[in-house]
């Protein structure tokens, strides 16, 4: 059976539609939580897949966050090792960092919110990303943060306000900025473990609960066939 490392930094961002698509794809999954767990004694390359999750919390952060520097070298190992992984927003903002590129506060602030992405010049090198690159699929923005493309990195993504939404290497590295994995249900733990984020942001909550219901369901269709054919594509 196939094994499958997800690394949480905040439990309430889990896997979402994720999950059920590893499930189904054969995987045995595993958690990790990343602020607590000893990431120098994990074997970087010991799982078929590795799944790095989103958090509040930003790359260049490591003098509050120790576990940040464990998790770059974790990361380093794979990533030089071609082993399939995915970063989710600071999942991979982690990607990025480990594979060289800058990580920074983003200069057109916070991106919170539904909106679509938009088409890049490489983004048909991952057809499974077809399946988000709709106006009439809108995903989850959450991030203040950015990166720069890391070198040999597939630009695959983008929106107006943040241009790099997405990266691929090869088949088996995907790093997406914005959020695939959500669900209308899910996204109910977010507004309450980012009140703060939110209120200081002056997004009403009620307002943004509005907004997931009306396009959390198209999503989460397109989410599904996006990780079926994703997992179906990687290596191995």
């Amino acid at each position: 059976m196939k094994t499958a490392l997800l690394i949480h930094h905040v439990a309430f961002e889990d896997a979402g539609s994720l999950e059920p698509e590893l499930l189904r794809a054969g995987y045995n999954i595993e958690r990790c939580d990343a602020a607590t767990a000893n990431l120098g004694w994990i074997d970087a390359l010991a799982w078929d897949l590795v799944v790095l999750l989103g958090g509040p919390i930003g790359v260049y952060e490591q003098h509050d966050f120790p576990f940040l520097t464990e998790e770059l070298a974790l990361l380093r190992k794979r990533l030089a090792a071609q082993r399939p992984t995915l970063g989710i927003c600071l999942g991979s903002q982690l990607m990025a960092a480990a594979l060289g590129a800058r990580v920074y506060p983003g200069n057109e602030g916070q991106e919170i919110g539904w909106k679509p992405l938009q088409s890049t010049a490489h983004s048909a090198d991952c057809p499974a990303m077809n399946h988000l690159l709709s106006p009439a699929v809108p995903v989850l923005h959450w991030h203040g943060d950015t990166f720069d493309l890391p070198a040999g990195a597939r630009h695959l993504a983008m929106t107006e306000q943040y241009a790099h939404q997405a990266f691929g290497i090869g088949n088996w590295a995907l790093g997406v900025q914005f959020h695939p994995e959500v669900t209308a249900q899910g996204l109910e733990r977010w507004y309450v473990g980012h009140a703060s984020e939110l209120a200081h942001a002056g997004i009403n909550v009620s307002g943004l609960r509005q907004t997931s219901q009306l396009h959390a369901p198209a999503l989460t269709q397109a989410a599904e066939r996006f990780w079926r054919d994703w997992l179906a594509a990687l290596p191995g």
